[in-house]
């Protein structure tokens, strides 16, 4: 007897072999048959979708939990676009903490609103004692008082009270880390937003690193989550390579540094794992720090590098001798040399051809590069809304000859470079639906056309948050598709994709988003 039939609906399944099924059958968490092989088995439940199309579940192959959750309980100062207003609600926001001494967070911090950075002497005006740090929305650097600085060392770069990139992450090691119980909470806020987008599994991109500072033990702040069923989608997470630490491991195994007990990519279960390891390489476009070959347009630099670029190289190599998958942050072209320089070197040394390599963002490639991530056999893990929000800022930094190299679609699928769907989220919006509207459109918010030549159809766009998600987290046999013996994700939609004019896709309502063959009870309606 199955579990659950589900019935009157348009299967999009994602899988060539059974491309549409009007009935779907779970027993167990897994889908067991499709059609005929269902329609006629008895079923505890028998739930009528009234013409709905239904999707595998999506896959956000780069998101944040987290953070995203972090900053939905975090006062903000987003929309802001004087600097007058922001110091006023910065200092609503302390009056309402504890005594002085305390630390204040302020979510929603972009310079390019208000024309400029704010300062450490603006903030000490409204501060009243307080530690007060506010977060770029990028994640790549902050705006910090003068109570701050003076704890910093003696000689750390800012920018009158702007840190950027490690100095944000020196600024971040002198508050106490969230505890367990706090993080879990967080992540379950988060998880609860993806679900109503119908995201059913998602790809925490990087725990335990100094950039995000969350906890030195942030791993089980997930396996508390999950125990108290705070945890309801698959979550696979990318450890920082800031956990990376020398061992005294046999020589055969070849493995200069690691995580404590050689801890690696494909520990753990269908619901909870450990995936890639997350090396970052450069910033980002919004903090003008992802790092390019020429400089920003109308700037005097052209962002900047994490470390040494031989620094960079060999974590890339030994993360790869340890055996992990890599998911290399790479935005800026400059970036994207060094990382596909290490990992060739890697793959010299130790051919691993089927280790999945990532390269995080690849937001800005150039035509010779596109080549070289080929033969590597890497997936560019992108995010279209990066685009639809920014657009027409990043394609004015960046100039007429390279805007139409931002955040490729067409060009990776035409050189065979598997096209990976993502959020970044809390960065900007996490929908998959309508990033792949842009996918497909490649339009900012203001009407831009952004790269026309780099636009993807709907089904590749589906492909990219659906069977190209799952292959990127090696998760290809559990999930991606309407597969028999693959589990039971999918999201139920108001209409199909494939079937509305483009503008409408990120429109269509997310009805229902089951997990395991079971309703989650979200939606984003």
């Amino acid at each position: 007897m199955l579990c659950t039939r589900l019935t009157n609906a348009r299967f999009v399944t994602m899988d060539p072999d059974h491309p549409v099924a009007h009935d779907l059958g779970v027993w167990r968490g897994r889908i067991v048959g499709l059609d005929e092989a269902v329609t006629s088995l008895p079923a505890r439940e028998v739930i009528d979708l009234q013409g709905a199309t239904v999707l595998p579940g999506f896959i956000d192959a780069h998101v944040h939990l987290a953070w995203t959750g972090f900053k939905q309980n975090t006062p903000s100062i987003a929309g802001c676009t004087r600097v007058d207003e922001v110091l006023a609600l910065v200092e609503e926001a302390v009056t309402r903490q504890g005594a002085p001494g305390a630390w204040v967070s302020i979510a929603g911090y972009d310079q390019r609103a208000l024309g400029r950075h704010l300062t450490a002497v603006e903030l000490d005006r409204v501060s009243h004692g307080r530690k007060v740090f506010l977060l770029h929305d990028s994640g790549h650097g902050c705006v910090v008082n003068s109570a701050v600085l003076e704890l910093l060392p003696a000689g750390l770069p800012h920018e009158n009270g702007f840190l950027a990139e490690g100095a944000m992450g020196v600024a971040r090691a002198l508050r106490l880390p969230h505890s367990q119980a706090d993080l879990a909470e967080a992540i379950g806020r988060a998880a609860l937003t993806c679900l109503a987008e119908g995201v059913t599994t998602c790809a925490e991109a990087g725990i335990g690193g100094t950039l995000f500072g969350h906890s030195p033990v942030e791993l089980g702040a997930y396996q508390l989550a999950r125990e108290k069923g705070l945890l309801p989608l698959r979550v696979q997470l990318m450890v920082s390579a800031d956990r990376l630490r020398t061992v005294a491991a046999h020589e055969a195994d070849g493995i200069p540094r690691a995580l404590d007990l050689g801890l690696r990519t494909g520990f753990g279960d269908d619901r909870l794992s450990v995936g890639a390891l997350k090396i970052f390489t450069d910033g980002g476009m919004m903090a003008r720090t992802a790092a390019l070959s020429s400089p920003y347009e109308g700037l005097d630099h052209a962002g900047e590098v994490q470390d040494d670029p031989e620094v960079l190289a060999d974590t890339i190599v030994d993360g790869h001798l340890a055996g992990w998958q890599l998911a290399v942050h790479a935005i800026g072209d400059r970036a994207a040399d060094i990382a596909l320089d290490a990992l060739e070197r890697a793959q010299r040394l130790r051919p691993r051809p089927g280790a999945r390599h990532r390269i995080e963002h690849a937001g800005l490639i150039r035509p010779d590069q596109l080549p070289r991530c080929a033969r590597l056999g890497v997936s560019a893990v992108v995010q279209p809304t990066f685009l639809r929000s920014f657009g027409d800022d990043y394609a004015a930094i960046t100039g007429e000859e390279r805007a139409p190299w931002l955040y490729r679609g067409r060009a990776f699928l035409d050189h065979g470079i598997p096209l990976v769907g993502s959020s970044d989220r809390p960065v900007t919006d996490g929908s998959p639906l309508r990033a792949i509207q842009f996918m497909v459109e490649r339009a900012s918010e203001s009407g831009q056309v952004i790269g026309p030549d780099e636009g993807i159809t709907v089904d590749e766009a589906l492909h990219a948050y659906t069977v190209a998600g799952a292959f990127a987290c090696h998760l290809e046999d559990s999930v991606g598709s309407l597969t028999p013996g693959k589990r039971a994700d999918l999201v139920v939609l108001g209409d199909d994709p494939r079937r509305v004019g483009a503008a409408r896709i990120g429109d269509i309502e997310v009805v229902a988003t089951y997990v395991d063959g079971r309703d989650t009870g979200t939606s984003a309606s």
